[in-house]
């Protein structure tokens, strides 16, 4: 009986060691599950933080453009006014003062990250060029701006409004290319 007895014992230790195992086994599968899913979830908020600081840094980089566009048609106004400036009155004392002004509210817009878009003689790009009309000159050139553009920290605030060449004959000859030559 004791024999019995012994080997029922060691039977059910047997059993009770597979059980402890596959419970072991168990749990070291979800200690890896519950592992793997604290890793993600940090890696998610890790994400989720610089993406918070990024769209912070976004807002306060472009926090002034409202005021910005409308100090623009200011700049635009005085820009006119030199231009259709007589020339008799360009160099009195008031004009230099409006100049100097003038050059101020340009340092500040620049020192803001404001800058104003090159368009007179680039190819026409609608991302930063609004086509306003078309005129004699090379085709899908900027012959003549009809407004400033801007751009603030790279970004397009105002497109500049422009006339667009149309590839007349005039400029087809200027090229070499009328069809009297032969293309």
């Amino acid at each position: 009986m004791q024999d019995r007895n012994r080997e029922d014992m060691e039977q059910s230790g047997a059993e009770a060691a597979g059980d402890l195992a596959a419970a072991l086994e168990e749990e070291k599968a979800k200690a890896t599950k519950y592992r793997g899913n604290w890793q993600r979830t940090e890696a998610d908020f890790d994400n989720y933080r610089k993406r918070l600081e990024q769209e912070k840094g976004e807002t306060i980089k472009f926090a002034n453009s409202a005021l910005i566009l409308n100090l623009l048609p200011v700049m635009d106004d005085l820009d006119r006014a030199f231009k259709s400036l007589p020339e008799k009155m360009a160099h009195l004392s008031w004009t230099e003062g409006i100049r100097l002004i003038h050059r101020k509210l340009q340092a500040t817009l620049e020192a803001q990250g404001v800058c104003a878009i090159n368009a007179l003689g680039e190819k026409f790009d609608p991302a930063v060029h609004e086509a306003v009309a078309q005129g004699p000159g090379d085709e899908g050139k900027v012959v003549d701006e009809a407004q400033k553009g801007y751009t603030l920290h790279g970004r397009v605030i105002r497109p500049a409004y422009v006339v667009v060449g149309k590839g007349d004959d005039d400029t087809a000859e200027r090229n070499g290319t009328s069809e009297d030559q032969g293309g």
